[in-house]
């Protein structure tokens, strides 16, 4: 799960050493799933026995969690909290945006593709406002002030022919803003 294989941070080593409530917080941030809390539990109590060292122990450990029909999403969502972490992944994300609207200039764009709506709630909420919680700044006369002219409010999604040719573009969401 690693970018860099030269980081000394595995997944095996958060679900190793992590206490419970830094694991549930990690799933429900990054993985957005809703019985984090009951995940965590089950792998503190099953690492005592034997370490999360493969795939295949994680999934045996909480797969009795997995929603019925719905197993892939849940270890999706699982593996991505997981990757998320260890990468830190929103972190580099967020200094990178800082950095853009420090060097852009007047005039210039910003172009960000994201793949999840972890990350494209980030970006979308520094386009809007210029920080990452969202929250608007208002002058005195209440106008809201931003860095950026948001030139598509929505995002660019990709066409059907798009995700034919590209089966992965499908959850891409392309966001372009102008610095003012």
């Amino acid at each position: 799960m690693r970018m860099n294989k030269a980081g000394t941070v595995t997944a095996a080593h958060l679900l190793k050493t992590m206490d419970e409530e830094s694991l549930a917080d990690i799933f429900y941030k990054y993985g957005e799933l809703v019985n984090s809390r009951r995940i965590a539990r089950e792998i503190v109590a099953a690492r005592v026995l034997k370490p999360m060292a493969t795939v295949n122990d994680i999934i045996d450990t909480v797969g009795k969690l997995a929603p019925f029909r719905q197993e892939h999403k849940f270890y999706a969502k699982l593996f991505q909290a997981l990757r998320i972490t260890v990468n830190h992944e929103i972190d580099y994300l967020q200094e990178m945006l800082q950095q853009a609207l420090s060097v852009l200039n007047t005039g210039g764009r910003i172009v960000i593709i994201s793949y999840h709506s972890l990350e494209d709630r980030v970006v979308k909420n520094f386009m809007k406002t210029g920080n990452f919680e969202g929250e608007e700044k208002k002058d005195f006369y209440g106008n809201v002030e931003t860095p950026f002219r948001i030139i598509n409010r929505k995002g660019t999604t990709p066409g059907y022919e798009e995700i034919a040719i590209n089966n992965r573009s499908r959850s891409a969401r392309l966001r372009i803003a102008e610095k003012i």
